[in-house]
């Protein structure tokens, strides 16, 4: 888990632009998902699943500003 996170966050920030549009978030959003089970965070586990089933429509936006502004997406740390 750990290299599918290292391997993300090491990304240029284009290409990190580009996994965010519409119907490729999918893949940050396993990214959350990951993230949250690597560090044990229960809320996260929940929360990731959560948007998985309902966040689609709008998450990929706050991700490319996430992206554009900090170089990473959201999420709880």
């Amino acid at each position: 888990m750990k290299s599918f996170i290292s391997a993300m966050d090491g990304l240029p920030k284009v290409v990190k632009i580009i996994l965010a549009i519409p119907f490729l978030d999918i893949i940050w959003m396993v990214y959350r998902l990951i993230r949250s089970l690597d560090s044990k965070n229960t809320l996260g586990i929940v929360l990731a699943i959560v948007l998985i089933i309902f966040g689609i429509p709008f998450l990929w936006l706050i991700d490319i500003i996430c992206i554009i502004i900090n170089d990473r997406v959201w999420w709880l740390d």
